[in-house]
């Protein structure tokens, strides 16, 4: 099974993975105390398919009990550009750099497939596989760590030696037993950067996430207006937030993306808030074809939208925000009277 094992990393890596990595389905012993707790204390929000299916995502070997071996995958998506740099143009949107181009969830199955299908041929049809990418109840970043992929961070993230915090995770389970890697060991240190960036002290602790404050889950995940304590804390981020990651020192042995559709979109490194605004239904679902951005829906992104405008401090924005105060969507029509009220504040402050 060596033998396989070596000509399996290699074609992983010739399907586009920079690492592979393998570990059993039962390697990851800590996961239910730990998820048990984060649900304990209501960190995941709104997400309640978390707590629903927490016995898969507790148990990796409850999810398919035939598995023998876990194949872990990580594909670097790492920037060409410093992505908080945008951070400082309050009238230009920040959006995260997996979403700057096309939804990794797709690019990374179909490896994972194809890489799954030459397993099958290597042995015999009656090796069985199963691949997930980020899209079932599966703990991929704990499985990762198992492996030997990288250690969870203390921003909870899996960081790599080999490619710092930019790259994307996926798995194939399989019936086939391998030989297992070595886990990760923790190399953050002392070091507490990612911690120190958030904008909205979402990290009670080291390497523990209160989602409900995570900018990335109340532009992507939370449903209906975000609490208005923290509008002001998200800026101009309106799709995710790259912070605690992008300040990882163990980005400097990060290497850059081989997949081109990886790369920035230069309409989305820092769209003008003013034109994305402008965005109805229909113009949405064009700028945004074949992005992760889509699955959110237009109103929840102009929603974010509105909140960055509100934050800009720019008069010239006042009619973008204006435009949507009668909106149908309540959310919305919140969202901008909201921002409309801080643009006026902040013109009042100015005389």
């Amino acid at each position: 099974m060596n033998a396989l094992k070596e000509k399996l990393v290699a074609q992983a890596h010739a399907e586009g993975f920079e690492l592979a990595r393998i570990c059993r389905p039962s390697d990851v012993p800590q996961v239910p105390d730990r998820l048990a707790e984060f649900l304990a204390e209501g960190h995941h929000g709104q997400m309640g398919w978390l707590a629903e299916r927490s016995h898969w995502r507790g148990d990796p070997a409850a999810l398919w009990p035939e598995a023998r071996s876990v194949i872990m995958l990580g594909e670097i998506y790492t920037p060409q550009h410093d992505p908080l740099e945008v951070l400082r143009y309050p009238d230009k949107g920040a959006i995260s750099v997996y979403a700057q181009n096309k939804d990794y969830h797709d690019l990374v199955k179909k490896r994972l497939k194809r890489l799954a299908r030459w397993l099958i041929a290597q042995t015999s049809d009656e090796t069985s596989v199963k691949v997930f990418v980020d899209t079932a109840p599966v703990p991929e970043k704990p499985l990762g760590e198992a492996a030997g992929l990288g250690w969870q961070g203390k921003h909870t993230n899996l960081v790599s030696r080999d490619m710092g915090s930019w790259f994307f995770i996926g798995s194939i389970f399989t019936t086939l037993e391998f030989e297992t890697d070595p886990a990760e060991k923790d190399h953050c240190g002392s070091c507490r950067a990612c911690l120190d960036i958030c904008p909205t002290d979402a990290f009670p602790a080291p390497y523990q996430l209160d989602a409900r404050r995570c900018i990335s889950y109340l532009t992507i995940e939370h449903d209906g207006p975000v609490d208005v304590e923290l509008r002001s804390l998200m800026g101009n981020r309106i799709y995710g937030c790259d912070d605690c990651l992008a300040v990882c020192p163990w980005n400097k042995f990060a290497q850059e993306a081989r997949e081109v559709r990886y790369h920035a979109r230069p309409d989305l490194v820092a769209p003008p808030l003013a034109e994305l605004a402008q965005l109805d239904d229909a113009a949405f679902r064009e700028k945004f074809s074949g992005s992760p951005i889509k699955r959110i829906g237009r109103d929840r992104f102009l929603r974010n939208v509105l909140y960055a405008i509100g934050n800009s401090g720019q008069a010239s924005l006042m009619d973008a925000a204006r435009q949507h105060v009668g909106a149908p969507d309540a959310t919305v029509a919140d969202a901008a009277c909201w921002a409309v009220e801080r643009l006026q504040d902040a013109a009042k402050g100015m005389e």
